[in-house]
């Protein structure tokens, strides 16, 4: 990575960085100059119990080579837990200048079965947590004039998955989020951006392999290794993408893309308005050759990645 992606000088606070791609990006933060609070909670991947050893092997692994970075244990889902991120970021190295919302739990349940509890879990850690977070950041940031965000979001939103309305609706969701940051604090020089990565983690283990189509998408994620999403996210943070906010990125081994966003395709009026009768006999039949098909992220990105 060239010099105009270093992060001297800069703070950023990484969630769920005791494993996967959170360790990826934290460990590549401390490399490019930044100072690392990582935080993990350390559960299960469905969200259990927890444990400070991974994260504190990540702050040993960056102060052994020479970075700084300190342990944060709190949970995202807890509004002063996720307070206390950025609060340690403060208190240990007197600022914040980049936030990571990478910390996620799954409980893929088909929808007809899915609890309250399922549902709940899901987007407090995800949504919620995202919230909670970067809430927290949000006045640190408008104050110096600068900031950004990165968020984790997922092709299980963007695009569809089968088992997963919790966490397709809480990735979507973040989207909104973001996009909603992006615009509330572009003048105070603050930006907000997306990543949806292709990565083999714990997370992405526990999606079910019964049918051939799902065994050899699971096959292809392990080709996906986490520390392939870190530059981008690095890059993000960095002064180079001071005028980039409101995008949604992809990561996919070595492909990199950028997400279109919802906007109209097709526009039908009638004089006088429209009646149920009328919609049903010549809007539906007009547009329905604009309507999208039902997908899953496996049929959008079916092929090997590069």
């Amino acid at each position: 990575m060239s010099d105009t992606a270093r992060l001297d000088g800069k703070v950023v606070a990484v969630t769920g960085a005791g494993r996967g791609i959170g360790r990826e990006i934290a460990l590549l933060c401390a490399k490019q100059g930044a100072s690392v609070v990582v935080n993990d909670l350390g559960a299960s991947a469905e969200g259990e119990g927890n444990d400070a050893g991974p994260a504190e092997e990540v702050v040993s692994l960056i102060r052994a080579a020479g970075g700084k970075a300190v342990v944060n244990g709190a949970s995202v889902s807890d509004p002063a837990g996720a307070t206390s991120i950025i609060e340690d970021a403060v208190k240990n190295f007197g600022r914040i200048d980049g936030l990571v919302n990478n910390a996620g739990i799954l409980r893929d349940r088909i929808f007809h079965r899915m609890s309250l509890q399922d549902w709940s879990d899901v987007i407090n850690v995800h949504l919620n947590g995202s919230f909670y977070t970067s809430k927290a950041a949000a006045n640190y940031f408008k104050d110096q004039g600068s900031g950004s965000f990165v968020h984790f979001t997922s092709t299980s939103g963007l695009v569809g998955n089968f088992g997963q309305a919790n966490y397709s609706a809480a990735k979507m969701g973040i989207v909104g989020l973001s996009n909603s940051i992006a615009l509330d604090m572009q003048r105070a020089g603050v930006r907000s951006n997306c990543i949806s990565p292709f990565a083999w983690s714990r997370l992405i283990a526990t999606i079910p392999t019964e049918t051939e189509a799902e065994i050899q998408r699971v096959e292809r994620m392990k080709t996906m290794s986490a520390d392939k999403i870190a530059p981008l996210a690095v890059a993000l943070l960095s002064d180079a993408a001071k005028d980039v906010t409101g995008q949604i990125f992809s990561v996919r081994k070595n492909e990199i893309s950028v997400f279109s966003v919802p906007r109209p395709i097709r526009t039908m009026h009638r004089d006088g308005g429209w009646t149920a009768e009328t919609i049903a006999t010549d809007l539906l039949p007009a547009m329905r050759s604009s309507f999208h098909a039902l997908a899953r992220s496996a049929d959008i990105f079916p092929y090997d990645p590069i």
